[in-house]
């Protein structure tokens, strides 16, 4: 009886070879790797997907209302737009160049924020592409220029609307600002929001990825 024990003991070990304990935690931490990756990659196409809506917002806002902050039946104010009521005719009238210098608008501050208005769409613009690279070929600098983009076009957009903002304010107040003042100032905390993300992002990757390889 105590022969047959024995010779079952030894069938039984070996058909179960033995695992170092080590080598089975390095094997669970193989089954949990994914778990990281996956969570990697909804984070960047949570920031596509952002980028997608701060261009369609720009696009709303200095392309299909053309501009415009304000656009009432007896105001108009924009980028391209100065228009004011006149009580004489019962009807809008829009001024241009040299009038606005004499309601106080400067040429060169106006040029000024339609260029950073503007210049912060064209920005935005090349941010997707640079990003889609990054992410396929790994390759920092690629995601560096898309940073760069990132805060050029948020830098772009805060000064061009501020003194855009800064010299129409005497006709302009908050309750008159309509939706395309909306969709810049949803753009812009969507862009700081962005450029926060971009820069977070590779270094969470690259400590997620030290930890895999201990």
């Amino acid at each position: 009886m105590l022969r047959y024990e024995q010779f079952s003991w030894i069938l039984n070990s070996e058909a179960t070879p033995l695992v170092p304990r080590r080598q089975r935690t390095t094997g669970q931490e193989k089954m949990a790797l994914p778990r990281p990756r996956r969570g990697n990659q909804l984070l960047f196409l949570g920031i596509m997907l952002v980028t997608v809506v701060v261009i369609s917002l720009l696009f709303y806002a200095l392309l299909w209302k053309a501009g415009n902050l304000t656009d009432l039946p007896n105001l108009r104010i924009g980028f391209y737009n100065f228009c004011l009521w006149n009580e004489g005719t019962g009807s809008l009238q829009c001024h241009q160049f040299p009038e606005l210098e004499a309601l106080g608008v400067p040429r060169a501050g106006l040029a000024l924020a339609r260029l950073g208005a503007y210049g912060a769409l064209v920005f935005s613009l090349f941010v997707p592409l640079p990003l889609f690279l990054a992410w396929c070929n790994g390759n920092d600098g690629e995601w560096q220029l898309a940073v760069g983009f990132l805060a050029m076009a948020s830098a772009l957009l805060a000064s061009g609307l501020g003194l855009f903002l800064a010299y129409t304010w005497k006709w302009v107040r908050l309750s008159l600002l309509g939706p395309g003042f909306l969709a810049l100032g949803a753009a812009q905390a969507l862009l700081v929001l962005l450029l926060m993300a971009t820069v977070v992002f590779p270094r969470r990757a690259e400590d997620k990825s030290k930890l895999d390889s201990c």
